[in-house]
């Protein structure tokens, strides 16, 4: 703490040798209501020349800084998308001035109420991130997380094996307003496709964060911002969806439903908010795959159909409270939990065709088994933020614990049968499961300006994280239950992550420039407890970082930007056990996974804050993959396992253009080229190489009816890409349609929304190599139809400045959020 103090009276001390004797102008632009106008390019305009001296946009809460400005007479220009344009009266400006409220009128009044005043795009590219403005889209109504992300540009969902993936790469770090998490990637899935979309605000999408980010996830940062109600006085919304699947031949149970519920109170010094929702999703999926095998004189040929039913419901809560101290202090506590219900039914068949000696010969096998994994979330968090005296001087101190209850109990029941159809042999397993994590982190963050264009950010972090998991496999035998020896296991994983990171950003008028530095060290430990073997593991790891944006013009920028990035393997991923999925199919845990490390370039052209271009590179070095997929050819049993491979390379076009059709009618396009390669010397036991060209396309059409109804459709489209030792072999597009009709001055909304309309939403693919010969296709529920209904209540206008994130947004990836 004494250094701490040190730093900041140093800090202090070079803020004053740099001071200049130039004026600050502030202000807010807002709207005939008073809203607030998020966004709104304000210039400043010499008098009477008109020449422009200085050019921001201001912020969510519709506020503006302009600093570095000489005395003397100005004019400010404010301009927006739906807004007209604006000219203030000239002022005279000898030192720092606030400047009253400036009001800009809208273009409802001349469009006859047909356009929403204010209403940002569903995508929206800035200059360091890709938004997706989810709370007033109306094709994001009555969906998922999960279902959202499958919408944005440069997102894929890889069904087959529980992964989301940006830019066709994987190691994707999801957070939850800033918060990370340490579950699995088939637990993050699950998590994500009970999130409903009435609870989401935005979801940032970051391809290259700074060093004040953890250095985890080499794909990128996906942040899904949670709804806050921060307006004074006491306020909120309440919503309701209803959705269903359309398909043919479904089980009639596939249906999901969600109440929410927010309600805020802020009164001087005090602000208290609260979050609930209860929500139930159920759905069902087709998985075929085929698979053959040659080996000692047998040739074989599995075909698999599952039929899998999920049913399962969620109940989350928060609940909150900030007191302002003073005008420049803020101390906050938060608290949130969920406890989730999920159960899985899957009836599967599996028909094998042999052939030995030239005498065919057939039998097969049915399984039913089901699974009831019940699991409960819960975090708190303390919060101290002071803003010093000097303008842009912070410091914020978040300490943090979160932790997670996972219980599974899975029953595998397999009758096999001969080629007449006889039952031979039968057998009766189960799993029994049970996980604890405990995550605790503390972390603070410096903020000092040196001088007006000059700024230093510094800051630490400690995170500890246990995972205890026991996992108990028995097997019926003559009427009594016997421990499967070599899958039941208690495995213990321990980690600890220390880091520190500065960020020294300078402002040289075309140019500015951030370079920063994070340094991370690690020690994990992970333990068999059964086996009695570990596995320790310590590094030290450094992540550069240079962010670079030249200034062409007033409305064009270029962005050079380089990061490097690190993927540690999730406790599930470590985990040594063998995971029965059936008779012929094991999933295995490796815990000498080594963490991957990606070095990322980029160079992005942005036009207008609209037109938008980037080409960018990536290498990874050992990349961790499905690699350890092999089959035992004697006993004909496949077993898939991560491992590390040599390298990926990711080269990547991306282009945004919106296109405003007319003042009612908006378009945005999003088209991006990749071109993937993935090679290995030695990858079990014979060299690698697979690449691959491939794009996408996401298009969003937004359309303003008459008398308060709006219009927007989506669709997007994949074509065939590689990714390991996995191909896509079919193209993947949707379109998704959404119409929204509001009430009582947009208080009270109706929305129905249809996803996948056509129903061409599935995969299919292979995976060949060596002695694995296999082809999948997957056919999961993507036609749905939902109707949403909102209504917000109270003063929804004036606005708070308390947004606060945690300590624990470095770490809670790779467990739950």
């Amino acid at each position: 703490m004494k250094t701490l103090f040190i730093l900041v009276a140093c800090f202090m001390a070079c803020g004053a040798s740099f001071a200049q004797k130039l004026n600050k102008l502030t202000g807010e632009i807002v709207d005939e209501k008073t809203v607030p106008v998020s966004f709104a390019i304000v210039r400043v305009l010499n008098y009477p020349d008109t020449t422009v001296v200085k050019s921001v946009s201001t912020n969510i809460e519709g506020a503006f800084t302009i600093d570095q400005l000489k005395s003397g007479e100005y004019v400010l220009s404010i301009s927006i998308v739906g807004f007209k344009s604006k000219k203030t009266n000239r002022f005279s400006l000898n030192e720092d001035m606030k400047l009253p409220a400036i009001t800009i009128e809208s273009l409802s009044k001349q469009l006859k109420e047909v356009s929403i005043q204010g209403k940002k795009p569903f995508i929206e590219h800035q200059i360091d991130k890709m938004v997706l403005n989810v709370e007033n889209s109306i094709i994001a109504t009555g969906g998922t997380a999960l279902e959202i992300l499958e919408k944005a540009p440069g997102v894929q969902l890889d069904r087959q094996n529980d992964q989301i993936l940006l830019n066709n790469k994987s190691g994707v770090m999801v957070m939850i307003d800033g918060k990370n998490n340490f579950l699995s990637s088939a637990d993050l899935t699950v998590y994500l496709n009970g999130l409903s979309s009435s609870q989401i605000a935005t979801i940032e999408i970051i391809t290259n964060p700074s060093a004040k980010y953890d250095a985890a996830g080499n794909a990128g940062i996906i942040n899904i911002k949670l709804k806050k109600n921060k307006a004074f006085g006491t306020n909120g919304s309440v919503s309701s969806t209803y959705r269903n699947a359309i398909r043919a031949n479904l089980p009639t149970n596939i249906y999901g439903s969600e109440l929410n519920f927010n309600l805020n109170h802020r009164v001087e010094k005090w602000n208290f908010f609260t979050n609930a929702n209860a929500s139930k999703n159920n759905n069902f999926s087709n998985l075929f795959l085929e698979r053959s095998t040659n080996a000692n004189g047998l040739q074989s040929m599995f075909n698999q159909n599952f039929q899998k039913i999920y049913t399962g419901s969620r109940l989350a809560a928060k609940l909150g409270a900030d007191y302002y101290a003073g005008e420049k202090t803020t101390i906050g506590i938060m608290l949130d939990g969920s406890t989730n219900t999920r159960k899985l039914d899957n009836f599967s068949q599996t028909f094998i065709n042999e052939i030995k000696d030239g005498v065919a010969g057939n039998n097969s096998l049915i399984q039913y088994s089901d699974a009831n994994t019940p699991n409960k979330n819960y975090s708190a968090n303390f919060n101290i933020r002071h803003d010093f005296k000097k303008e842009g001087a912070s410091l914020n101190f978040d300490a943090d614990y979160s932790g997670f209850d996972y219980s599974g109990l899975e029953n595998f029941n397999t009758n096999f049968y001969d080629e007449k159809g006889t039952v031979y042999n039968n057998t009766i397993i189960k799993n029994d499961s049970k996980t604890a994590i405990d995550i605790y982190a503390a972390k603070t963050d410096f903020t000092w300006p040196l001088s007006k264009t000059t700024k230093l950010e510094t800051g630490l972090k400690s995170a500890y994280v246990k995972t205890n998991n026991d996992f108990l496999s028995l097997a019926l035998v003559n009427n009594k239950w016997q421990n499967v020896v070599g899958q039941s296991n208690n495995f213990i994983y321990k980690e600890n992550v220390n880091a520190a990171y500065a960020n020294l950003s300078k402002d040289l008028g075309k140019w500015q420039v951030q370079a920063g530095l994070r340094a991370e060290f690690t020690q994990s430990t992970g333990t068999s407890v059964t086996n009695n073997t570990s596995v320790k593991q310590h590094y030290l790891s450094l992540f550069p970082t240079v962010f670079v944006n030249q200034k062409i013009s007033e409305s064009s920028n270029l962005r050079y930007t380089y990061g490097r990035r690190i993927d540690r393997p999730n406790y599930q991923q470590l985990n040594p056990f063998n995971f029965y999925m059936d008779p012929y199919t094991i999933a295995q845990g490796n815990p000498y996974l080594k963490p991957q490390f990606t070095n990322n370039f980029e160079v992005s052209y942005n036009y207008k804050s609209g037109l938008f271009f980037s080409l960018s590179y990536a290498k990874t070095k050992d990349l961790i993959l499905d690699s350890k997929t092999a089959q035992n050819d004697s006993t004909r049993i496949v077993t898939v396992g991560q491992g590390n491979i040599g390298s990926g390379e990711y080269y990547s076009a991306g282009l945004s253009v919106p296109v405003t059709i007319a003042k009612w009618w908006n378009l945005q396009n999003n088209f991006r080229v990749s071109y993937n390669k993935f090679n290995d010397d030695n990858l079990e036991g014979a060299p690698f190489v697979l690449s691959k060209v491939f794009y996408n396309f996401n298009t969003v059409n937004s359309i303003i009816l008459g008398d308060n109804w709006a219009l927007e459709t989506n669709f997007w489209l994949n074509s065939p890409k590689v990714r390991g030792l996995e191909r896509t072999t079919i193209y993947q597009y949707a379109l998704n349609i959404g119409v929204q009709k509001s009430f009582l001055n947009k208080a009270l909304k109706l929305k129905l929304n249809v996803d996948d309309i056509f129903q061409t939403n599935y995969w299919k693919g292979t995976l060949d190599y060596q002695n694995v010969n296999l082809r999948v296709q997957n056919n999961y529920i993507s036609r749905r139809v939902s109707f949403n209904i909102s209504y917000s209540f109270g003063n929804q206008n004036l606005k708070s400045n308390q947004d606060r994130k945690t300590a624990a947004d470095d770490i809670k990836n790779r467990a739950g959020g």
